[in-house]
């Protein structure tokens, strides 16, 4: 995974078209720890009174499979265009990802 691939994750959390939404990131990793501060926010709203709030894997999946769309722009710097990537690509890259961390 090249560092400095700037992407843009496209969403939609719910069935309400108004509802979609882009955050852009410089690179893959970023966007990767954005979601799960986005996952781990929306923990927080849900157990206000939990201080230290843990998940796993599959609970990161249900979550990005809750959402009615999703989807990631990755910027190719050889073809000088952003290649789409669907919804699984999204949670093998989280998993390789989280794995990596969890080695540190």
């Amino acid at each position: 995974m090249k560092a400095g691939r700037h992407t843009i994750i496209l969403m939609q959390p719910s069935q309400n078209r108004a509802s979609r939404t882009f955050m852009d990131y410089n690179s893959i990793n970023h966007a990767l720890d954005g979601l799960c501060g986005l996952y781990e926010r929306k923990l927080r709203d849900i157990n206000p009174m939990v201080p230290n709030i843990t998940y796993d894997i599959t609970d990161l999946y249900n979550f990005i499979d809750g959402l009615a769309d999703i989807s990631a722009l990755v910027y190719d710097h050889s073809i000088q265009a952003f290649l789409p990537y669907d919804r699984q690509w999204i949670k093998q890259k989280l998993f390789q990802h989280l794995k990596k961390l969890a080695q540190r």
